[in-house]
């Protein structure tokens, strides 16, 4: 049965737990903290991980950009448990720079918490939940451009970050918020490009 969190500080945590006796953390590691069947928790760590420093590793964009579409896909074409392949799996970095970019999220999960609460949940239902994929995936195939532009990755890990929390939360007005922060996003790159 997946972890049922209450807010993003809580994930956080329970990720940070399970990273305790670890030299190094694999994503297998940090999914099977948050739940493998659960797209919310999912979508949130890739926000997650795209927000926080970890963003500036170079390939961590395109390797979060992947694994979104191999998930959102999945959701999209009605699967209920998410495969992903074990190289994808596999990849790892140190405790040390998990602990950091944690420690980095920690006051932002703080303050965000305290504002989440259920609210226009219609947004964040069966179809909602179809819509917020789809942009996702849209997201994810302009990932790899993302890192030709500077902040436009970190940018995009805040919609998933916002899409993901609004899931996990059940709160529509976040889900409004992500949809303008994609739109905001979007219009970085066009004019990076045109």
């Amino acid at each position: 049965m997946p972890h049922q969190f209450s807010g993003l500080h809580q994930l956080l945590e329970h990720i940070e737990e399970s990273a305790r006796h670890s030299k190094r953390v694999s994503l297998e590691m940090v999914l099977q903290a948050v739940g493998l069947r659960s797209f919310a928790p999912l979508l949130l760590l890739v926000g997650l991980i795209l927000f926080s420093p970890l963003s500036g590793i170079p390939g961590v964009p395109t390797a979060m950009a992947l694994l979104v579409l191999l998930v959102t896909v999945q959701l999209l074409l009605g699967r209920k448990h998410f495969w992903l392949p074990q190289w994808m799996l596999r990849r790892s970095i140190s405790k040390q720079k998990l602990h950091r970019a944690l420690q980095w999220l920690d006051k932002p999960a703080r303050f965000v918490d305290r504002w989440l609460r259920p609210r226009l949940a219609f947004l964040v239902r069966r179809s909602g939940t179809v819509v917020i994929a789809t942009l996702c995936t849209v997201i994810a195939l302009a990932l790899p451009l993302m890192e030709l532009v500077p902040f436009s990755a970190t940018i995009a890990g805040m919609a998933l970050t916002a899409f993901g929390l609004a899931l996990v939360a059940h709160d529509g007005l976040l889900a409004v918020i992500a949809f303008a922060v994609t739109a905001f996003v979007f219009g970085l790159i066009a004019g990076a490009f045109i």
